[in-house]
């Protein structure tokens, strides 16, 4: 069978059930942003692995080797961050093809250490090795939270608002207008700014994680469409989602206005945004966003509800009227 007949979530769920009775009841593997596993009578840790390929997740001419470097290990911190965990540690394995400068690998060295200081997240071993080809980078972050505070995707409950901590689709719209050419200016350079040097939400995911009535999150990096179909899965729930209180930048709709792009449709399935989709008991979400908001500066948005499970899991709304299903990315 192709594995575009199975795509990337099927083979992932064929693994999963491959390996099932080989983990231990003490530890989470595999479904969630990070695998969990006890530390001590007080701690978890939470380890999460991500690859970039050149070609497939990067385009070597068109990002510094500063911001390549910030990215691979902005985009496993986000993992972290969405467990709702405080950084410990990375590894980094990359594969070298012979093309590479030591001036880029310097510049991916000093992008990978400035995030690394930023969050006390200190390199600690990892693996070298020359590429046929293109460049390879894998990260590996371990976290650590409080023993049995993780928070899963499959804690979602009937009733949840569902929320995000940022504006959407800012990243779908900086690779649109690398892969277009579209003229540089300071909104464009915005975009691609977001998508090359994402950042990720590691002090809004703790903080969250401290609040009663926050229950399943995770990090959006393939688009809500799919991401929030994640959580609904595991939850074995539904939701309604109202398209208009999406957060979508000023910046976007002006860009995606002038060049004709459907700004909406880039913030539900664009992805690699790395802001933190969540669900929060209705009792409590007011109270949490005016708390995130004295906290951060900024607004938690509330974009949808969680509801009993049917048979469509994601209802799409824009006011009172019904669209239709949105699709997030996915490699196959």
């Amino acid at each position: 069978m192709d594995i575009k007949q199975i795509g990337e979530f099927g083979f992932i769920e064929q693994i999963a059930d491959r390996f099932k009775s080989l983990v231990p009841k003490s530890i989470y593997g595999i479904g969630d942003d990070c695998a969990i596993i006890p530390a001590n009578e007080n701690d978890d840790f939470v380890v999460s692995t991500d690859l970039l390929i050149e070609g497939v997740h990067f385009l070597r001419d068109k990002i510094t080797p500063f911001n390549l470097g910030y990215k691979s290990l902005a985009v496993n911190l986000s993992d972290i961050a969405a467990m709702g965990a405080e950084p410990v540690g990375a590894f980094l394995s990359i594969g070298i093809p012979k093309d590479c400068s030591s001036e880029l690998l310097d510049g991916f060295t000093e992008g990978f250490m400035a995030l690394s200081k930023k969050y006390d997240t200190p390199l600690l071993g990892g693996d070298t090795t020359k590429s046929l080809r293109d460049l390879m980078i894998n990260v590996t972050v371990i976290g650590k939270c409080p023993k049995g505070k993780a928070l899963l995707r499959s804690s979602a409950k009937g009733g949840d608002v569902i929320a995000v901590t940022g504006n959407l689709g800012d990243s779908a719209g900086g690779l649109n207008a690398i892969l277009n050419n579209i003229e540089l200016n300071s909104h464009t350079k915005h975009l691609i700014e977001k998508h090359n040097k994402p950042e990720p939400q590691i002090n809004e995911g703790l903080w969250l994680a401290k609040q009663n009535g926050v229950h399943a999150m995770m990090d959006i990096s393939d688009g809500i469409a799919s991401d929030l179909n994640h959580i609904l899965k595991a939850s074995e729930k539904s939701a309604i989602v109202d398209l208009q209180k999406v957060p979508v930048s000023e910046i976007l709709s002006s860009i995606a206005k002038k060049y004709d792009w459907n700004a909406a449709e880039l913030a539900v399935s664009g992805g690699e945004d790395y802001e933190l989709l969540l669900t929060i008991s209705g009792e409590c979400a007011t109270s949490i966003a005016q708390r995130f908001y004295a906290e951060f500066g900024k607004p938690l948005h509330i974009i949808g509800e969680v509801k009993a499970p049917v048979e469509k899991p994601i209802q799409w709304i824009s006011g009172e009227e019904k669209l239709p299903d949105f699709k997030g990315f996915n490699h196959y």
